[in-house]
């Protein structure tokens, strides 16, 4: 028998990884304790147990939950899959992660505001602000376009 290598691994994780499967498994990130298919069924808005059960069972078959003996699901192992790369976990939320880039900018042309006043170079508060706002710009899109 052949053994899988990681990089075949990963690219099965990331087909498999997708659309409810996906939110399935961020939802279990979030919670951070074991869940019941029940409990995942009502607080994602599935038809029925059954939706929930299948996607657990992919996440299952891919070894990134398990089963505690009151047959509830807990994260085994964290997984990055490529669509998560342009976001980061801050506590229970998920948040572009260009939107840091955005307050750094944006706190940087305030200050300097601030600080200069009347006195200020143009071309600095335009570099400043249009930084700010570009980046602001590519932080409501990957928000819009969030996969969870």
């Amino acid at each position: 028998m052949s053994k899988i290598s990681p990089e075949d691994e990963r690219e099965r994780v990331e087909y498999e990884l997708r659309g409810k499967t996906l939110k399935v498994y961020l939802h279990l990130l979030r919670r951070g304790r074991s869940v019941g298919i029940r409990e995942v069924q009502r607080e994602l808005g599935f038809s029925s147990p059954s939706i929930a059960a299948h996607h657990m069972d992919k996440l299952l078959r891919l070894g990134i939950v398990e089963q505690d003996q009151y047959s509830n699901y807990v994260i085994a192992r964290k997984v990055d899959p490529s669509v998560l790369q342009a976001f980061v976990n801050v506590g229970r939320f998920t948040l572009p992660r260009v939107g840091f880039y955005a307050t750094f900018f944006s706190t940087i042309a305030v200050a300097y505001l601030i600080q200069n006043g009347q006195l200020a170079d143009i071309y600095a508060l335009i570099g400043g602000l249009g930084a700010a706002l570009v980046f602001w710009y590519e932080a409501w899109r990957a928000w819009r376009r969030k996969p969870f």
